[in-house]
C-alpha cells in the first residue's frame, strides 16, 4: 500500500475506533495483538513503558510537589536529587524541607536568607559536620608551651586565651596561631579575666590586681580578703569588679579605685565562681536589664542584685539537697535566663525567673561528669577521660573526645570551654577555634579545636 493511501487508510481507522465504547476498544486491541508477531509485540511493550510513566514532579502545581516532598526524609530526597535535573531543580528548590531537616540536625537557621538553593547546600554542610561528630572526627588537638610551673587559672575570649601560673606570670595566645602575645609578671593566679587593654587576677596571696597589657604594670591592688581569690568578674560600665574567696565571702570593689565598697556574707564554704550578668528576664524580685551577681560554692549558688545597690541583700539560695550531701561542681553557667550548674545527681537547670527548677539530666551511664558549657541545643561536658556534647532535645550523648592526662584540681579553673555560641546551634561559621582547654602536670596547656570541614 503507498504511503498516501496508508494515511489515508489509518485516519479512516482512527476515526471509527475514537466511535467506539472502551469495552469495543479493548476488544479491538485485543484482537490486534492476536494478530501481531514477534516485532509487534516488542515495539507495543517498549512503548508501553514511556507511555505509561509520569513524571509527577513535573506535571503537578509546585505546591503540590512541595507538599509531597515534605513527607521523605532528607537522605531520600538527596536520592531523588539524581533522577533527572528536573527533579535536583524542584527538591532543591523546597526551602522548608531543607530548614526542617537542618533544624532536626541542630543547626541555625536565618528565615532572611532567601536563596532557595541555599539551604540544601548548608544542610549538606549540617549532615558532613554531624557525622564528623558521631565518628569522634571532628576536632584535633594542639598545645601551648611557654609556663614553667603549674598553670592554675585560664580564660578564653575571642580567639584569645590567658593563662595564669604560679612561675607569677600571665601570658596572652592567640589559639589559631599557638602565639604568646603578651606576657607579664604577675602574682599567683588562682583567677584570670581580661580585656583589649587590661587583665584583672585573682591570686593565692588573697589579693586582686588589676594589670596593663602594653606596659605590664599594676595599675590597681584589691586587699582584703583573708583567703585565696578563686573567681573575679568585672563590669566597666558598672565600675564593679567582684571577687570570690576562700574567706567565705564575696566582695564588690569599685573597678577605677580598688575601693571595696562592700562584703557579701552568708556562704559556709570557699566561694569558687562569681558571676556578674544582665537579667533579661521579668519577675517580682528583678526586670531586664537589671545586673545580677551569682556567687556559688560547694553547696549553694547565692542570688544578689547587684546593680540596684551596693549594700544588696540575697535575692535567693539555690541547692540540690537541703541536707548538703550533695555538693555542686565548680562551674557554674548563667545567660540572663537560665542558672545551669552540675552535681553527682546530673545537670540542674533552675528557671531565673521563678528560681523553679526546670529540669534535672542525667547523662546516661556516666557519672561525675561536669559541665563546661550550656546552650538551646547543646551542652560540652566532661570527665577524667571524655569531652562530651550532649543533645540537649533528647539528652543523649552525640560525640565525644578523648583527653589526655589534665591537671585535677577540686576547687581550680584550669579546664574551660573555648567559642561557645554554637551550643544555640551550629551554623556553618561558628564550629571553629576553641572547644576545650586545660593544663596539663608539664605546665602546658592542651588545646581541643574545630577541626576544619571536609
Amino acid at each position: 500500500m503507498e504511503k498516501k493511501d496508508f494515511e489515508a487508510w489509518l485516519d479512516n481507522i482512527s476515526v471509527a475506533f475514537l466511535s467506539l465504547t472502551d469495552l469495543q476498544k479493548n476488544e479491538t486491541l485485543d484482537h490486534l495483538i492476536s494478530l501481531s508477531g514477534a516485532v509487534q509485540l516488542r515495539h507495543l511493550s517498549n512503548n508501553l513503558e514511556i507511555l505509561l510513566k509520569r513524571d509527577f514532579l513535573k506535571l503537578l502545581p509546585l505546591e503540590l510537589s512541595f507538599y509531597l516532598l515534605k513527607w521523605l526524609d532528607p537522605q531520600t530526597l538527596l536520592t531523588c536529587c539524581l533522577v533527572s535535573k528536573q527533579w535536583n531543580k524542584v527538591i532543591s528548590a523546597c526551602t522548608e524541607v531543607w530548614q526542617t531537616a537542618c533544624k532536626n540536625l541542630g543547626w541555625q537557621i536565618d528565615d532572611s536568607v532567601q536563596d532557595p538553593l541555599h539551604w540544601k547546600k548548608v544542610y549538606l554542610k549540617a549532615i558532613l559536620r554531624m557525622k564528623q561528630l558521631k565518628d569522634h572526627e571532628a576536632f584535633e588537638t594542639s598545645s601551648l608551651i611557654g609556663h614553667s610551673a603549674r598553670v592554675y587559672a585560664l580564660y578564653y575570649k575571642d580567639g584569645l586565651l590567658c593563662t595564669g601560673s604560679d612561675d607569677l606570670s600571665a601570658k596572652l595566645w592567640d589559639v589559631s596561631t599557638g602565639q604568646c602575645i603578651y606576657g607579664i609578671q604577675t602574682h599567683t593566679c588562682a583567677a584570670v579575666k581580661f580585656d583589649e587593654q587590661k587583665l584583672v587576677t585573682g591570686s593565692f596571696d588573697n589579693t586582686v590586681a588589676c594589670w596593663e597589657w602594653s606596659s605590664g604594670a599594676k595599675t590597681q591592688h584589691f586587699r582584703g580578703h583573708t583567703g585565696a581569690v578563686f573567681s573575679v568578674d568585672y563590669n566597666d560600665e558598672l565600675d564593679i569588679l567582684v571577687s570570690g574567696s576562700a574567706d567565705f565571702t564575696v566582695k564588690v570593689w569599685a573597678l577605677s579605685t580598688g575601693t571595696c565598697l562592700n562584703t557579701l556574707t552568708g556562704h559556709t564554704e570557699w566561694v569558687t565562681k562569681v558571676v556578674l550578668q544582665k537579667c533579661k528576664v521579668k519577675s517580682l524580685m528583678h526586670s531586664p536589664g537589671d545586673y545580677i551577681l551569682l556567687s556559688a560554692d560547694k553547696y549553694e549558688i547565692k542570688i544578689w542584685p547587684i546593680g540596684r545597690e551596693i549594700n544588696c541583700k540575697c535575692l535567693k539560695t539555690l541547692s540540690v539537697s537541703e541536707d548538703r550531701s550533695i555538693s555542686l561542681q565548680p562551674r557554674l553557667h548563667f545567660d540572663g535566663k537560665y542558672i545551669v550548674c552540675s552535681s553527682a545527681l546530673g545537670l540542674y537547670q533552675w528557671d531565673f525567673a521563678s528560681y523553679d527548677i526546670l529540669r534535672v539530666i542525667k547523662p546516661p551511664d556516666l557519672a561525675n561528669v561536669s559541665l563546661l558549657g550550656f546552650g538551646e541545643i547543646f551542652a560540652l561536658l566532661f570527665d577524667n577521660r571524655y569531652l562530651y556534647i550532649m543533645d540537649l532535645r533528647t539528652e543523649k550523648l552525640i560525640s565525644r573526645w578523648p583527653l589526655p592526662e589534665y591537671r585535677k584540681s577540686k576547687r581550680g579553673s584550669s579546664f574551660l570551654a573555648g567559642e561557645i555560641s554554637w551550643l544555640n546551634g551550629l551554623d556553618g561559621q561558628n564550629d571553629m577555634g576553641l572547644v576545650f582547654a586545660t593544663s596539663m602536670p608539664d605546665h602546658s596547656i592542651h588545646l581541643v579545636l574545630w577541626k576544619e570541614h571536609g
